[in-house]
């Protein structure tokens, strides 16, 4: 989170605002009292100058209407005598001017001259011709102080004969209003200091729990639930921190709750065998785990964010509404040419309780090997069908043609009986293997095992077979004279080296060459046996181990082959723990491995 500038703190805001509130009610209180003072001063000092101009207005109205004989002093003498004794600080000089606005004296020595002139001040005309008090305040021409200029007429029975002119130094007023919005100013500097110190000391009381929980804040965005709020008190804040505390608690609790769920969930998810994708309203993948990535065989930055259709790779057969609707399962077909990879997908929508579709859940399996069954279930179903069809069948016919009369014949009886015993023994050899297959797969048998010479074990079934041994190939043994012994069920044992033995006497044509080989590598014991048959093809020979598969099946059957040797081997080597194989080319023969583990071990070769 962003630190928070010290001039953007909310300290500096809630001082800030309180200083302004200070400052505010200060100017208003100090304009209010300046103003009224002022004007308080200016009315007290207006009404000294008003009482004294009302005796010199009654002494200046005696002198001009009385009358005087030789030895009284002229008007303007008595005028100058009354004037002079006119003694004030606050006046700067009188006039008395008569009603032809001539000035008969003057209070200032200095300004005699202007005695007997005409005044030409605009306040004396004024109060002369408009019968009351004219005044102003103005500016000393040589000190540039300010001075009120009263002109106030003087009347007698109703009748204006002259009138006053006082110019007074109000100038110690606005003196004194300086001096006292000084003293204001002082006094607001002193209050506003004390202001500041006690807003801080406040503010910090507001913003430091403050400040406490947004720190608590930051912690737990970044998943720290460890810290509490200091409660410094019982107000409203402290409420505040105390709840906030109580919040942190239920936020530590709801989390470790949703992280146990989630670690749940991952667990879930990642030890889950089949593969799991989950998409947002839109169809985009969200989420993946481990075995969908496998399955799917795809980096997981290829799949967040794609729609999930174009993940499975069916865009253009469905679309992401089509998937929400959709009931039953889907098998992906994603086989290559080297294997087959079925997928079974279930689809589960992510739905609120309104029906709002937030998303879509897609649970894949790999359904191969099931898919595999079935195919190979069908299979045998079908092939153990074909099988017994024809041997019935033929039976079926020969038995009809007996019934019919046939029997009676002696030359046709006997080859058609003989026929019926034939298919019989067959069918009889293929419900035994069957019957043998079924016990290996439910492992429903037990080995004899026991400790042989193999060298020796597989001469003598070489040599059963050579004496029997009716068409003309030559057997070449490639054995050594070392003994190598193993631990196996000769009888099983046995069964698998009959049937690889006759399978290639089977293919192999007359002046063929069978032959046998044994060769040893650290403790595995290796067998072959190889024929100069027909061969196989090569896409087709992994499958002569399948049940039911032959090569020829026309010569197989006319044979007597049940098409399960090659299989009942495959099961019997593997429960002897070692594995089967074949190499052939097709038109020069076909080679048969299996292996066994050595219990001796003596090294060999081929010979």
């Amino acid at each position: 989170m962003q630190k928070v500038g010290y001039f953007k703190s909310i300290h500096i805001k809630i001082v800030f605002i309180y200083i302004l509130l200070i400052i505010i009610a200060m100017q208003i209180i100090g304009l209010y009292f300046v103003r009224e003072l002022e004007k308080t001063l200016r009315e007290n000092f207006q009404e000294s100058i008003l009482d004294r101009v009302s005796l010199l207005e009654f002494s200046a109205r005696e002198e001009i209407i009385k009358v005087r004989n030789e030895e009284d002093l002229t008007k303007e003498q008595s005028l100058r005598s009354i004037l002079h004794d006119l003694n004030s600080y606050d006046i700067k000089e009188v006039r008395v001017i008569d009603a032809r606005y001539q000035i008969l004296a003057t209070s200032d020595i200095n300004n005699q001259s202007i005695v007997g002139q005409r005044s030409m001040d605009e306040l004396v005309r004024l109060s002369i011709t408009a019968a009351n008090e004219q005044d102003k305040i103005s500016l000393d021409k040589q000190t540039r102080d300010r001075i009120w200029i009263l002109a106030t007429p003087i009347i007698y029975q109703g009748e204006v004969i002259g009138s006053l002119y006082i110019e007074s130094n109000i100038e110690n007023v606005f003196g004194q209003m300086n001096e006292i919005n000084q003293i204001l100013a002082g006094g607001t500097a002193v209050a506003l200091a004390i202001t500041i110190v006690l807003g801080i000391l406040i503010a910090q009381t507001i913003t430091r729990p403050i400040s406490d929980m947004r720190k608590q804040a930051q912690a737990m965005a970044k998943g720290n639930f460890s810290r509490k709020v200091r409660v410094y008190g019982n107000d409203e804040i402290g409420q505040l921190a105390i709840a906030f505390n109580h919040l942190t608690n239920r936020l530590q609790e709801a989390q470790s709750t949703t992280e146990a769920e989630r670690r749940k969930l991952a667990s879930v998810l990642a030890n889950m065998t089949d593969g799991v994708i989950a998409t947002d309203r839109k169809g985009r993948v969200i989420l993946i785990n481990d075995p969908a990535i496998r399955l799917l065989r795809i980096p997981r930055e290829m799949v967040i964010n794609r729609p999930i259709i174009s993940v499975l790779s069916i865009d253009s057969a469905y679309s992401f509404e089509d998937l929400i609707h959709l009931k039953e399962s889907m098998n992906l077909d994603l086989s290559t040419q080297e294997r087959p990879f079925i997928l079974r997908t279930n689809f589960s929508v992510i739905q609120k309780e309104t029906g709002f579709v937030n998303g879509l859940i897609a649970v894949l399996h790999d359904n191969t090997e099931q898919e595999k069954i079935d195919m190979e279930r069908r299979e045998f179903v079908a092939n153990v069908s074909h099988e017994l069809r024809t041997p019935l069948t033929t039976m079926s016919s020969y038995l009809e043609a007996l019934a019919e009369g046939a029997w009676k014949d002696d030359e046709i009886a006997p080859t058609f009986l003989q026929v019926t015993q034939t298919e019989t023994h067959r069918m009889i050899r293929l419900v035994n293997d069957l019957l043998q297959l079924s016990k290996m797969d439910s492992r429903d048998y037990d080995l004899n095992r026991e400790i042989v010479n193999f060298n020796q074990f597989f001469n003598r079934i070489i040599d059963r077979f050579e004496l029997s041994k009716s068409q003309h190939v030559t057997f070449h043994r490639m054995l050594s004279d070392k003994a190598y012994y193993v631990d196996i069920d000769t009888d099983k044992l046995t069964q698998v080296i009959d049937n690889i033995i006759s399978n290639a006497m089977k293919y192999s044509p007359d002046g063929g060459n069978i032959r046998f080989g044994v060769a040893v590598e650290e403790d595995i014991l290796t067998v072959m046996i190889s024929d100069e048959g027909m061969g196989i093809p090569p896409e087709n020979v992994n499958r002569i181990f399948d049940r039911f598969y032959r090569v020829d099946r026309a010569r197989a059957r006319s044979m007597g082959g049940t098409g399960l040797g090659l299989a009942i081997a495959r099961e019997m080597i593997e429960a002897h723990g070692g594995s089967i194989w074949a190499e052939s080319e097709e038109g020069q023969g076909t080679t048969i491995f299996f292996t066994l583990k050595v219990e001796i071990d003596e090294e060999g070769e081929w010979d």
